[in-house]
């Protein structure tokens, strides 16, 4: 049986997810956390994602990706690359891991449809996407499309954050009660920093941006 009342969020334990956390549990009467191993450079990532799921009352289950780390190799898997400090003139950064999102939406599928669950959340965004190609939202539709039709299930894939920049996200956390949850706990840094992370990677620098913005709107 479908159940609309219940969801799926795919959970790395960083800003964006967290926040999409925070807002499906306003909706839902249940929650999913489901995150993923899949060989990241830092494990604080899974240990960061099971404490705040743990906080928040939420069941949290991590699946096994690990295979991964060897069929794609870039930075944020592999120690002996180092992390784009700005964006390459073409093509995405090397800290964009090929097939990521779609094998991670996948399996969230199944895992959604394993439960009855039709609704899988997830923290994607074309505002601020960095370059990556499947946080488009041609690309979330597409394969919106494609799970249903191979699961001949209805899958609805929901992006809170798909239209909104950091600064909107720190808004929307702020709004639902999340806002120091979010800046002391999560982990959105490529070098595995908590919180407001090392400044200097292309993920701080985007989060400190928003973060600034936001607090400056707000006069503090």
């Amino acid at each position: 049986m479908k159940n609309k009342k219940e969801a799926v969020v795919v959970f790395s334990g960083g800003q964006d997810s967290t926040t999409c956390l925070a807002w499906a549990l306003k909706i839902y009467e249940k929650v999913y956390a489901v995150s993923f191993d899949y060989g990241q450079r830092h494990s604080k990532e899974l240990e960061c994602a099971a404490e705040i799921a743990k906080e928040l009352g939420v069941e949290h289950h991590i699946i096994n990706l690990k295979e991964l780390n060897e069929l794609a190799p870039n930075s944020l898997t592999r120690q002996d690359i180092e992390v784009d400090k700005e964006a390459p003139e073409e093509g995405p950064p090397n800290s964009f891991v090929e097939g990521r999102n779609m094998l991670f939406l996948t399996y969230a599928a199944i895992f959604a449809k394993t439960h009855g669950v039709t609704d899988i959340i997830t923290g994607v965004s074309q505002s601020d996407f960095s370059g990556y190609p499947d946080c488009r939202d041609v690309f979330i539709k597409s394969l919106n499309t494609t799970l249903n039709l191979a699961m001949d299930y209805g899958f609805c894939l929901i992006t809170p954050l798909m239209w909104i920049d950091k600064e909107e996200t720190w808004e929307l956390a702020d709004s639902l009660g999340v806002f120091d949850l979010v800046r002391e706990k999560t982990l959105t840094c490529y070098n595995g920093i908590l919180g407001d992370g090392c400044g200097d990677c292309p993920a701080c620098k985007l989060r400190k941006r928003g973060l600034d913005n936001y607090l400056s709107r707000r006069g503090m």
